[in-house]
């Protein structure tokens, strides 16, 4: 019988053998990717657990198919069923142009306060990429999702609250800028509550998946009370409440000022052997160098919004792109998550049948796993990764690879399918 997916007292996802999950088939190539994706999520579900679990899916509406049917980019009812069966997916979806909404994407994370966006980065083999060795990286991203300046506290210039805000600034402030009537402002929001529990979620991670490594990404050196002070609360957490799991670089400098350099990097060296999580920092414009150089040193990442934004589509561009990035947003305390395609709508292809759907199947690799259904994602990810290695691929690898075939979006779901049923 179907039922909700529902949250224990304990903290701990009940999920049931028929669990109603919500989706949003989105727009542009949304529909022909959804609908490719959704075949496979059923075939791997069935196979694996011999048709004794299934999902019931339930379509809400969001994106141009929700204002053309009710007149709103994202009705109150989408809002209220997430929030009622906790666990969802969706599809792409367009920007509404002019007032009101400015991202959907931004309104159903701020409205379900889904503080970590996750973008788990690897390679699968025989995917074109344009970095020598992308088997090197292994990456999952935390980036806080309800802070920094993507809260949206910003004033056009010309307006009269934009004026306001330049003179509280410098008279009351006193900041030593010189704003002129054609200056935007927008603020920068960073808390201690809003860091601290995004980083304690990457360190619960690199501990449940044994991760070797969590490193905290930022631009203190510039914007010290904001991102300086993300990495000090990251560093507490980690000594505070990980102790007996995390070595901090906290620790090492400790050490170093005390015994000596050769006395902290032993500690370091018997931490590692120990198992211990090394919890750093890095600059953020030296971290986007550093994953060229030297990828495999780099695990669990956690990071601001604008930040989380730049890395994870950079790293995606190393491992073949964004169409085969997987994407979730989460709220750990309440359940509440949405997994994603992290990719846009490409509307000119809309209905051609031709692009990758790896980007939603990922994501609900994702979210099977978020569910507990373990089976059922990883067989979804041996099909798709010998898909791949037999070079039976969409357009966009297609024209990257030498003697590939070229599949439509449905023909290339259909193989996974058909390597589910073989296994």
């Amino acid at each position: 019988m179907a039922a909700k997916i529902t949250m224990h007292k304990e903290g701990n996802l009940q999920v049931p053998d028929q669990p109603i999950i919500p989706f949003i088939i989105g727009d542009g190539i949304g529909p022909d990717i959804w609908k490719a994706s959704v075949r496979v999520f059923d075939a791997a579900v069935a196979h694996s657990y011999d048709g004794k679990r299934k999902i019931q899916w339930k379509e809400v509406l969001a994106g141009e198919k929700a204002f053309n049917e009710t007149g709103s980019w994202l009705p109150d009812e989408t809002l209220d069923t997430f929030k009622e069966y906790l666990v969802g997916i969706k599809g792409p979806l367009t920007t509404p142009i002019g007032g009101g909404i400015r991202s959907l994407n931004v309104a159903l994370r701020k409205a379900l306060d889904l503080y970590v966006c996750l973008r788990p980065t690897k390679w699968y083999e025989g995917v074109p990429s344009p970095v020598k060795s992308p088997e090197k990286v292994n990456m999952a991203v935390f980036r806080e999702n309800t802070e920094d300046i993507y809260a949206g506290i910003e004033f056009a210039a010309g307006t009269e609250e934009g004026q306001q805000l330049k003179e509280f600034l410098n008279h009351a402030l006193h900041v030593d800028y010189h704003f002129t009537p054609t200056t935007a402002v927008g603020i920068k929001i960073v808390s201690e509550e809003g860091s601290k529990r995004l980083i304690r979620s990457a360190l619960e991670y690199a501990i449940q998946h044994k991760r070797p490594s969590v490193t905290i990404v930022h631009k203190g050196n510039i914007m010290k009370f904001t991102e300086g002070a993300f990495k000090q609360w990251g560093f507490e957490v980690a000594e505070q409440e990980f102790g007996d799991y995390t070595y901090t670089w906290g620790q090492w400098e400790r050490t170093k000022e005390k015994e000596g350099q050769e006395a902290a990097n032993r500690e370091q060296q018997e931490a590692e052997q120990a198992g211990k999580i090394i919890v750093k920092d890095i600059i953020a414009d030296n971290f986007l160098q550093q994953i060229l150089l030297a990828p495999q040193d780099y695990s669990v990442i956690a990071t601001l919004n604008l930040n989380g934004d730049y890395i994870s589509d950079a790293l995606a561009a190393m491992v073949g792109g964004i169409g085969i990035a997987p994407g979730a947003n989460i709220n750990y305390k309440t359940g509440h998550a949405i997994f994603e395609a992290t990719h846009g709508t490409a509307p000119r292809f809309a209905n051609t049948d031709t692009m990758n759907p790896s980007s939603v199947i990922l994501s609900g690799v994702m979210m099977l796993e978020y569910m507990g259904w373990q089976e059922a994602a990883d067989t979804i990810v041996a099909a798709l990764s010998k898909t791949i290695r037999e070079k039976t691929v969409t357009v966009d690898f297609y024209n990257l690879m030498e003697d590939a075939t070229l599949l439509k979006t449905s023909e290339f779901a259909d193989r996974i399918i058909e390597l589910i049923t073989l296994r």
